[in-house]
């Protein structure tokens, strides 16, 4: 350790929690917070990490069942990857894209991603997250109608409760209806359709039925806008900020067909959904969609460093490299060396613990056993899982269904239980949800589904003191 290193430890060493809180407090806007909330309370201030666990400056030890944010596939803590950086820090900490120059890094995981991609990719355009690559998306998806001599085709389709970023286009392309009240959001030319969750829209119908049903409002929405205006149609494999929205079986495919009929360009965003968090390395494949653009970003890297990208489909990469003349786009960042060397070692290290097929045949399945047993809970509507992610619906009434009203905010009460229990687990509205390392191991499932059932009845006790149910 160098003698900065040892000043910077004994720094934060020397500095009690309420001293972090207050200097986070005062000079640390964070995102999608309550700060007035936030002072109050103060930050969770997180020290260090190993494997599935965090520890806080208070010494807590976590079971992160969030994988930071849908994003450290491979577990805190991997060597391989720190060394990745530091190798590459060493010998070329950066250089840009831009000047017709490239870096080895970013070359060879170029190939890497077109090799482990559906094989209708074998180009990809770099980004330094999610966002940007959503963002990236609509510059692409219009450029390539304009080239093709159909300049009208603007129009991209998404979903409510989608999650497509927080840019100005990727909070667009989402359907977060508090996201879209501040900023003058969506921007022209962006639309939504209803989301495929039969929990909430679908009572009535067999899952398969509405799944065709629902895929069926994108044909709607097509035919409204008018065909010859719609460019693209957007949606995840599983929609997860959403509250891990598995769709029917039927849907995707269904979707496919519509998107086919059209002539209309279909993206996935895999950027929670991609490098095995389903049992594939992709979520289409998973889903049964050939997508002609893909947004990836966090499990890449395993969030160890930012890094995002799209992987562009051979019809579009074809009219932008071929006919489009130059592409007036791009970031600092894109193809930054040292993201690009570090997600070369964390794929290879996905490759060596063989973690797709682990999530496929080992754990996912186990995750889906253990979680069914939560149906029997008192407090549960529903439960969903696909791969390493699963969901909790939280109901008032089990044998109608009936919700929770809003503004009692229960999956906020279920959470500060979860916290307290020293467990991660995230609340989208009564929905409880998580999507964990896809190094777990059975036991390690077995410890996390010990707290959830635990905090599900510490909530049940807390509703029941209330006089809420």
């Amino acid at each position: 350790m160098s003698a900065i290193q040892v000043q910077q430890a004994a720094r934060a060493e020397s500095r009690s929690t309420k001293e972090w809180q207050q200097a986070d407090s005062s000079h640390f806007i964070h995102p999608f917070t309550d700060h007035g909330g936030l002072a109050k309370k103060g930050a969770r201030i997180i020290t260090r990490a190993d494997n599935i666990y965090l520890w806080d400056s208070e010494g807590h030890k976590i079971l992160d069942g969030m994988s930071g944010l849908w994003c450290v596939n491979v577990g805190y803590g991997q060597q391989a990857l720190v060394d990745a950086a530091s190798r590459q820090m060493k010998e070329l900490p950066f250089y840009n894209a831009f000047f017709q120059t490239s870096t080895t890094p970013a070359i060879e995981l170029a190939e890497l991603l077109a090799e482990l991609s559906p094989p209708q990719f074998q180009h990809v355009f770099y980004t330094s997250s999610g966002s940007e690559g959503n963002d990236t998306v609509v510059r692409m998806v219009r450029r390539y109608w304009d080239i093709l001599g159909q300049p009208e085709r603007k129009v991209i389709i998404s979903r409510n409760n989608g999650y497509h970023g927080s840019t100005m286009a990727g909070a667009s392309l989402g359907g977060m209806s508090g996201m879209h009240a501040q900023g003058g959001l969506p921007i022209p030319d962006i639309t939504h359709i209803d989301q495929p969750h039969w929990f909430e829209l679908g009572q009535g119908l067999s899952r398969d039925d509405f799944g065709l049903k629902a895929a069926r409002w994108l044909e709607e929405k097509i035919l409204a806008v008018g065909p010859e205006r719609v460019a693209a149609f957007i949606g995840e494999p599983v929609q997860g900020a959403g509250g891990v929205i598995v769709p029917p079986s039927s849907y995707w495919p269904e979707i496919q067909r519509i998107c086919d009929k059209y002539g209309i360009l279909l993206v996935s965003d895999e950027v929670i959904c991609g490098f095995g968090r389903t049992g594939n390395w992709f979520g289409c494949e998973t889903m049964g969609s050939k997508p002609d653009l893909m947004t990836f970003a966090k499990g890449v890297t395993s969030g160890y460093v930012p890094l995002g990208g799209v992987m562009v489909g051979e019809r579009i990469a074809k009219a932008l490299i071929a006919d489009g003349g130059e592409f007036n786009h791009g970031f600092t960042y894109s193809g930054h060396p040292v993201a690009c060397a570090v997600a070369l070692a964390n794929i290879r290290l996905i490759q060596q613990l063989n973690l797709v097929s682990h999530v496929k045949h080992n754990i996912g399945p186990y995750l889906a056993e253990r979680f069914a047993e939560l149906d029997a809970h008192p407090l549960v509507g529903e439960t969903q899982t696909c791969g390493m992610m699963a969901a909790v619906q939280l109901v008032k009434d089990k044998s109608s269904g009936t919700p929770f009203a809003s503004e009692l905010e229960v999956g906020m009460l279920c959470r500060a239980h979860c916290f307290g229990n020293g467990l991660i687990m995230r609340a989208v509205g009564d929905r409880m949800i998580v999507a964990p390392p896809l190094v777990m191991t059975r036991p390690q499932v077995d410890e996390m589904m010990t707290l959830i059932k635990r905090c599900l009845d510490l909530t049940l006790d807390e509703l029941n003191r209330k006089g809420w149910l």
